[in-house]
């Protein structure tokens, strides 16, 4: 058994999560590809996740 934290406990919500992911990084103007994206920097690999956390956050705020 595997202690990854970043695993999707539902498996239904692995597109849903890709599609997701592919939307906040055209936000930030990160080119994502299907696949490996292993060439990206660090930066630009956090600014794709900073930008799905501001955004489930947003999401979270807006349903209190």
């Amino acid at each position: 058994m595997s202690n990854n934290s970043n695993s999707i406990n539902v498996p239904e919500a692995r597109e849903a999560m890709e599609r997701f992911k592919m939307e906040c990084a055209d936000e930030v103007g990160v080119n994502l590809k299907n696949g490996y994206n292993g060439d990206l920097t660090s930066r630009q690999a956090g600014s794709v996740g900073g930008q799905m956390v501001k955004k489930m956050i947003e999401a979270y705020e807006r349903s209190m």
